[in-house]
């Protein structure tokens, strides 16, 4: 299953979701016209949501496969951070919208008619957004992406989305309470707002060099600690990562007296190490005697 998820790359499984977002347009577009429902309108209006953060983040995702270059020597992984970001502000942007369409109904709700297709055809497409949202997933952890993440999550709240339409409709249909329409539509709205926000706090956190997950870092110290020993030790670690990309940094000490090619060569052996314990990462490591300590912060470099 791995090599099947790793074969999917992120802009396979996106042009995938431009497509599965024209699909869902259109069923719950149809679906909309021929019962009327508010509710049906709010999740077509997601569909819609899904189709730009897709085509989004599949631009995004192609710029931060590109090489570094002279003006990007680290390389253009953040690149995903603005795709995750650009679809949380659309999806605050989708929610507000399902809010002053369904406002109205609460107090004035209109007839429904052919429920039995239109939620026919809304599980239909729900059922297409759930199974690539299951693949997306799975291949943004296999990826370490978040642009994959940030979609198949979307894609999730879709499902959800569509779920309450339905109950919320079925229960209308079943007593008669036609605002019952309205209400999930607002309920569906908030829910959506939620996972708005979520995503453009990750997506800053992103941009502004957070630390790697814990789980990361406890394997960069287990690496670090097989290579200890009363001549040679490691501080300043210091990580963060950007897109796939992850970043240590540390100082390396040891006796003054070895060789430049022994040190090197322990460097070397440190650094293989570190990135086979951690896909992904890239480590920078700075040689020191064991009797020289780097200072940092200095207040002249706070100014």
């Amino acid at each position: 299953m791995r090599d099947v998820l790793a074969s999917l790359t992120p802009r396979r499984l996106l042009m995938a979701s431009v497509v599965v977002a024209v699909l869902t347009i259109a069923l719950k577009t149809m679906a909309w016209w021929i019962t009327g429902s508010v509710g049906l309108l709010s999740d077509a209006m997601e569909s819609f949501v899904n189709l730009a953060s897709a085509i989004f983040a599949l631009v995004m995702v192609t710029v931060a496969a590109q090489p570094p270059d002279a003006e990007h020597p680290y390389g253009h992984h953040k690149a995903e951070y603005f795709s995750s970001g650009f679809e949380g502000v659309l999806i605050i942007g989708a929610a507000a919208g399902i809010i002053w369409a369904a406002s109205g109904r609460i107090f004035d709700p209109q007839p429904l008619t052919q429920l039995d297709w239109g939620l026919g055809l809304s599980l239909v497409s729900s059922a297409l957004n759930g199974l690539l949202a299951w693949v997306m997933h799975r291949a943004a952890v296999a990826h370490r992406s978040i642009a994959l993440e940030a979609d198949a999550r979307h894609l999730v709240t879709d499902v959800w989305t569509s779920a309450g339409v339905v109950v919320g409709l079925g229960l209308a249909w079943a007593t008669g309470w036609l605002w019952l329409d309205a209400v999930v539509a607002i309920g569906v709205a908030l829910n959506i707002l939620r996972e708005g926000v979520s995503l453009i706090r990750r997506s800053s956190q992103g941009l502004m060099d957070e630390a790697l997950e814990p789980q990361a870092l406890a394997e960069i110290h287990k690496v670090l600690a097989g290579f200890e020993h009363h001549t040679i030790r490691f501080d300043h670690v210091t990580t963060r990562q950007a897109g796939q990309r992850r970043f240590v940094d540390l100082h390396m000490h040891m006796p003054a007296g070895w060789t430049l090619g022994r040190a090197a060569a322990l460097r070397t052996s440190v650094e293989q190490a570190l990135m086979s314990a951690v896909p992904g990462l890239r480590a920078t490591i700075q040689l020191l005697p064991s009797d020289v300590e780097a200072h940092f912060d200095d207040p002249r470099d706070l100014i």
